[in-house]
């Protein structure tokens, strides 16, 4: 699973970032299966950062694991920006870590839909500053994916690792 990996992969360069920081991070997956977790724990030394991955592929799954509203998914769909966050949210507090990540989409090869074909995805990731100073956030961003089934999750799962350690970096210039 290192087709797509930059060099040093993605899951040292978060896992350096994370580490150096103090911070910890949960994930809360549903396209990517426990990819994400799977890769931060191939890094010797993760559980100095790493408290755990859920997989929540379906709507109950994401409802009773997460806390994503019955609402948001029938308004948006499982596939939708505001499912991202409130699962990369959700993770995050659930997790009582200092970043959440959270990854909904299509990895194909079938099941894409109007305005959101096979390889679309959402990467959420939820900030938990100090308490009382307002500075806690998610980010949510899209993107779309071309390959095989298993290519698309290796994309979105390093696309997603990428997109935290640049949010880490961004909280350590503050």
């Amino acid at each position: 699973m290192r087709e797509f990996a930059s060099d040093p992969p993605e899951e040292e360069r978060v896992g350096d970032a994370l580490r150096d920081a103090g911070h910890t991070v949960a994930t809360a997956e549903s396209c990517t299966g426990g990819l994400i977790g799977s890769l931060l724990t191939d890094v010797p030394g993760s559980s100095d950062y790493f408290d755990r991955s859920l997989v929540t592929y379906s709507y109950d799954a994401k409802r009773h694991e997460l806390a994503v509203s019955r609402e948001t998914l029938d308004e948006h769909g499982a596939v939708s920006e505001a499912v991202a966050r409130e699962m990369a949210a959700g993770v995050r507090d659930v997790a009582d870590t200092t970043w959440g990540v959270a990854t909904t989409g299509i990895a194909g090869p079938e099941g894409g839909l109007p305005g959101k074909p096979v390889g679309t995805v959402f990467v959420g990731v939820a900030y938990a500053a100090p308490w009382g100073s307002g500075d806690s956030y998610t980010r949510v961003e899209r993107y779309e994916y071309d390959g095989s089934r298993t290519q698309v999750k290796e994309q979105i799962a390093r696309g997603a690792l990428t997109l935290l350690a640049e949010e880490v970096a961004s909280v350590g210039d503050d």
